[in-house]
Formats: structure tokens, sequence, C-alpha cells
């Protein structure tokens, strides 16, 4: 570990990056190791994440190691969270998204510098407060990560497309080629994904199926669709309606495999959800679907890339159907039509370079 000499004149050497939520917050989140790589090329980096979320992350070039914040069956017990934090000896945290738990976790595992927001009532905890209200949405969730470093002189301009360097196993690649040739799908197609596991406003699922029929028969792609295993009816709904060239992979898939998939892909459709950041992140282009709703709009949650398209209800700002609970039905995302999704995936099909998928990315 280096003293505090040298880290007057070298900056942290090992650094702690905290986000513990979804995917797609996590996967908005790596960017940030970017420009701390960038800034400090010889620090060692690490990510406290939970198991699920952080799988993804798994082999980056650009995470030296990853804490997980939960056990194979539940919630890590804090004191062992933060005896791995001790064991880490970060000279600096950088916690990105902050509960009260994370920030005395850190505080109590004696990071001497601590990063995180000044406007929450724990914010005492942390000794390096940046002073932000996400919650506003002025800006991209992306760029609110990163302004958290300038505290550490690292560059706070973010870049796109998304930086996340992600890496995926040559086995979870094997798995998905395998898959591919058991449900008969020998060239393009799209992966469509329906639900978003209650954390976004969903576009209904007859619409869905419709743009399922639409993308197989007018554009010419095979249809996958994904989910999680409680959205098996709704991913199987879908495929079906893309009839002989539709296949459900829901609840069937591990995250890298999922990953493995996309990058498989020629388009990927979904909600505001991870699956939909994924594709992003490993350069497929993206179709979203969002409400109008500034907090969960795509000012600050859309697909961080220009090969990008996003449709976006035509609602009140203060609709209490898209302010209400995330996974139910709103009129707000039923008005966004069929016609202009087809529209919109056709566009980016036709914009993009045919170049042979790979299987490992």
């Amino acid at each position: 570990m280096a003293s505090p000499r040298d880290r007057q004149v070298t900056g942290p050497s090992r650094i702690l990056v905290v986000r513990t939520d979804r995917l797609g917050d996590v996967l908005l989140t790596l960017p940030v190791f970017s420009h701390l790589r960038r800034r400090f090329p010889q620090a060692h980096l690490a990510l406290l994440a939970g198991r699920y979320a952080g799988a993804v992350v798994e082999g980056s070039p650009q995470v030296d190691q990853i804490i997980w914040y939960d056990t194979e069956t539940g919630p890590a017990p804090p004191r062992e969270i933060r005896r791995a934090l001790r064991a880490g000896e970060f000279d600096a945290a950088v916690v990105v998204h902050p509960t009260a738990r994370l920030a005395w976790l850190v505080f109590l595992a004696r990071i001497p510098v601590r990063i995180g927001t000044g406007y929450r009532w724990y914010s005492f905890l942390f000794n390096r407060r940046v002073y932000m209200h996400r919650k506003t949405a002025e800006r991209h969730e992306v760029e609110y990560n990163v302004e958290l470093l300038g505290v550490l002189g690292c560059d706070t301009v973010a870049r796109k497309p998304l930086e996340a360097h992600l890496h995926i196993p040559p086995g979870a690649a094997d798995a998905v080629a395998a898959r591919l040739r058991e449900a008969g799908i020998t060239g393009e197609f799209a992966v469509i994904h329906a639900g978003s596991g209650g954390s976004a406003r969903e576009w209904p699922l007859e619409s869905f199926a419709a743009l399922a029929q639409k993308v197989s028969s007018g554009l010419g792609l095979a249809v996958v669709t994904t989910g999680t295993s409680g959205e098996i009816p709704r991913a199987e709904t879908v495929a079906r309606a893309a009839g002989g060239r539709g296949s459900c992979f829901a609840g069937a898939l591990s995250l890298q495999e999922l990953a493995a998939l996309i990058a498989r892909s020629s388009l990927v459709v979904g909600n505001s959800t991870g699956p939909l950041h994924l594709g992003v992140a490993l350069g497929v282009p993206v179709l979203g679907l969002y409400p109008r709703i500034p907090v969960m709009g795509p000012g600050r949650w859309g697909p961080y890339t220009q090969k990008a398209r996003v449709l976006v209800a035509e609602g009140p700002l203060d609709c209490s159907e898209c302010d209400g609970t995330p996974g139910t039905r709103c009129a707000c995302m039923a008005g966004i039509s069929v016609e202009a999704a087809v529209a919109a995936a056709g566009e980016l099909l036709s914009q993009r370079t045919i170049t042979e998928h790979p299987t490992n990315a």
C-alpha cells in the first residue's frame, strides 16, 4: 500500500467503486473505471456489487477485483463486507449510488478518502462530497457517475459510446451458439426483451407481439425473446407472434450467456432495462421505449450510444400512471405505435455495417 507521501504525488493506488443495485445501473457505472484507469493507470481498481449484476463485469480488463455485496443465498452480513473492505486496504472509495448502509460500511472500513453525494442525511460519512441532484434528471446517469471523479483530478467528460469493456467467457459463447443451433437460428436475429423485472414502465405485450411479427415478416430477422423465469409467459407470447422464426430463451440463460446472445444479435429492443444497456455495451444497435416522465426518461436512462433510436410516450409529465408502480400498464406507453417502432428498427438495421457476428467479445 502506498505511503501518505506517495499518495500525495501519485494519487490513490487502491480504489473501490461501490454500485450494488441492478444490471443497468452497474453497466452505466463502468465508464467510471475507464476514467480512473486513464488517470491512475497503475492503480488497483475494485467493484463492490451484487452477484447477479456484478457477474457481467467478471473478466473485464478494467476491473481488477470484485467484492460481492451478497452471498449465494441472500444479503451478506455487514461484518463480512466490512472485513473484506478492510482487507482490500483501499485508500479511496467512490460510492456511486449511495444508501445509508453503504455509507456506513465504507466509513467503518476506515477508507481514508470517501467520495459521495453531499445531499443525504448521512453525507457526513463522506469526506469528499459532490453536490448533485440526480432526481432532477438534467443529465444522463453516466454523466452523474463520472462527475464524482472530479475530486480525484479525473476527466469528468463522459464519452460515447458507453465505455464498458466487457468480457464474454468462451463457455458462455459456446452455450449460446449451441442453443441457437437447436432453435434453428443460423442467420441474423433480433433480441426482444419485453419485460422489465418491475424496474421500468413497460410497452404493452400486444405491441411487442405485433413488433415481433413485423420484424420477422417485414424486416427478415428471426426473433429471440428474453426475460426472467417469471416473464416466460410474456416472452413466449412475443416469440409465438414471430411465427416459425420466433424462439423464447427467457429463464434459460445466465447473465453471461445473455451477453453472449446479445453480442451475436443484429438488434436489441426493450423497455428501459439492463439488457438494453447490455446491447449498448456490446456495440449492438438498440431501440428503447421510454415514458415521458423525466426521472424515468431517456434523458437520464437512455442508451448511451449513437447506434440507438428512442421512442418516448406522449403523455403528460405528471402522469400518475407513468409515475406509479413500475411494471404496471400505462396508457402513455401504449401510445407508442407499433408502426413507429418498426420504422425505427428498420432505420437502425439499414445503417449498420453487416459483419460476421462474433462468438466472443
